[in-house]
């Protein structure tokens, strides 16, 4: 049995996501797209924010999603048997 388990606040960090947004094209697409959804530019904050900026939890916790969920579309994993997460990364989750 496999199972992945995504992280909850507290896991983000200035720059995440950003070698994703560099080298992969649906990347990027993907992290626009919640750009779009959001309504304001959250990887400007997550590449280049401050910590502070990061630790808002109305950065914060978009961030963290976004970057679970790219990860794991990105890497194409299969034969999870579970998904499971700490706190906010029951999101992710159930999303993936």
């Amino acid at each position: 049995m496999n199972a992945l388990v995504f992280p909850g606040q507290g896991s983000q960090f200035v720059g995440m996501g950003k070698d994703l947004y560099e080298n992969h094209e649906d990347a990027k697409k993907m992290f626009l797209q919640a750009n779009k959804i959001l309504g304001f530019d959250i990887t400007d904050v997550m590449f280049n924010g401050t910590v502070e900026d990061l630790k808002k939890t109305d950065i914060t916790q978009p961030a963290i999603f976004i970057h679970s969920c790219i990860t794991y579309f990105l890497n194409n994993i299969k034969d999870i048997s579970a998904f499971a997460g700490h706190s906010l990364g029951e999101f992710s989750a159930v999303t993936c």
